[in-house]
């Protein structure tokens, strides 16, 4: 079967790549992962990635933004070389950004003051969001939805919640990235039962490389990184769950990433 996938989430500036970043892009290519959105998670790594994607127009793109964990660096000259990034051409979204109260390596009213000024970022720039939220539902949506409307859309990254926080992001209007997660047989017997919930037009599928590597794949590789080839992974794992043909999963991820990002 010959794939046209789009990883939409892959930490490629992430030093695990530094040695082979290149052989990593082209090992993705091969197994049909031929475009990739670099992910920023805050200002140095949002200018790196928007660098590394300016080395391959029309394969890789990137996001900009401020993940939780780095809130309490959130300043407005971050907001100012955010915004500046965020009208680079192959700058596609604002984010990763959100909120994460499962760590809280930033204290929680600074993840949320991130978290705001990163939505007036995606208003004024009419740019997507890359979000992030873990054990922060509440919170997350009450910050949202009363300004979503006027925004250009967003994706829930890496979507780990339950059924309640599902169709709450459904209603919303977002789209929903799935990751190896899926893959776990622990931690991810929740999510594979409410595959079968997510309708086509709202999926997508990602690895978050370097990280979750698909707990499924038969030869994992020593050193326990994840690389955006293994999206396959994600995508045979989804579709065994939610009961669809590879295929069809395949092309409505890509399509929806085209939409969503205007790629």
């Amino acid at each position: 079967m010959s794939l046209d996938l789009i990883d939409i989430g892959a930490n490629l500036t992430h030093d695990s790549f530094d040695g082979d970043r290149d052989a990593v892009i082209e090992r993705a290519s091969k197994c049909g992962v031929r475009r990739l959105i670099v992910t920023g998670s805050s200002a140095e790594s949002s200018a790196d990635a928007a660098k590394l994607a300016a080395t391959r127009p029309g394969l890789l793109y990137a996001t900009a933004g401020v993940h939780p964990h780095h809130a309490s660096e959130y300043t407005a000259e971050v907001n100012d070389r955010l915004l500046a990034l965020l009208n680079s051409d192959n700058v596609v979204a604002v984010g990763e950004c959100g909120l994460d109260y499962f760590r809280d390596f930033s204290p929680r009213q600074a993840q949320r003051l991130a978290f705001e000024a990163q939505l007036a970022l995606a208003a004024t720039t009419g740019l997507p969001l890359f979000l992030h939220q873990r054990d922060a539902h509440a919170d997350f949506v009450s910050i949202l939805q009363p300004v979503f409307d006027r925004l250009a859309g967003g994706v829930a990254h890496c979507f780990t919640g339950d059924a309640e926080a599902l169709h709450a992001y459904l209603d919303m209007g977002l789209y929903i990235g799935i990751t190896g997660w899926i893959c776990d047989e622990r931690r991810g017997s929740g999510l594979r039962t409410l595959a079968s919930e997510i309708p086509l037009d709202r999926l997508m599928i990602e690895t978050d490389a370097p990280y979750l590597l698909p707990r499924t794949l038969h030869q994992k590789p020593k050193t326990r990184r994840n690389e955006p080839m293994y999206l396959r992974e994600v995508l045979r794992v989804f579709a065994e769950a939610s009961g669809q043909p590879e295929e069809t999963i395949a092309i409505a991820s890509t399509r929806n990433a085209e939409r969503l990002f205007a790629l």
